[in-house]
């Protein structure tokens, strides 16, 4: 797991959500972490991204701009709204996670679900928030994750 912001970042952020936000700073680092990643590897393996609030829409712009890099996609909870822009440049299989409790960000997921060009899957968790706190919850969020990476990356 990479955290997108700094721990400075982090605490400014708790009090003005100055850089939860910036997709495009999200973008930039995951992007990064992905050409580090690359650097030392003799042999290309199939890249998934997981993204949760802001950086779902992060690990789309991502998935847009490096389709060769990722090979599939996975969104929890998130804002994948925020990246309109790249949606229709996304060729990596995606899944979209949302709670079933959670009557915003599931509208918004199931609209951004529609408008991905390739595989794509929908996926409610019924009765979980936005956090996925509820018994149960996370753990369906790991299995689904856990398919989902498992029929997209396997070599």
């Amino acid at each position: 797991m990479v955290h997108l912001l700094t721990a400075a970042e982090e605490q400014v952020d708790r009090l003005t959500d100055e850089h939860r936000f910036d997709v495009a700073l999200l973008a930039r680092r995951l992007l990064a972490t992905i050409a580090w990643v690359g650097r030392d590897r003799t042999t290309p393996l199939p890249l998934g991204v997981f993204g949760a609030a802001a950086a779902a829409a992060a690990a789309l712009v991502v998935a847009a701009a490096r389709p060769a890099d990722v090979a599939a996609v996975v969104l929890i909870g998130g804002r994948p709204d925020l990246a309109a822009g790249a949606l229709c440049r996304v060729r990596a299989p995606t899944l979209l996670v949302a709670g079933g409790a959670d009557v915003l960000l599931r509208r918004l997921n199931m609209r951004v679900a529609q408008r991905l060009p390739g595989q794509r899957r929908f996926a409610v968790v019924p009765g979980a928030s936005r956090r996925f706190d509820e018994p149960g919850a996370l753990e369906e969020v790991a299995r689904l994750s856990t398919d989902w990476f498992s029929r997209h990356l396997s070599m």
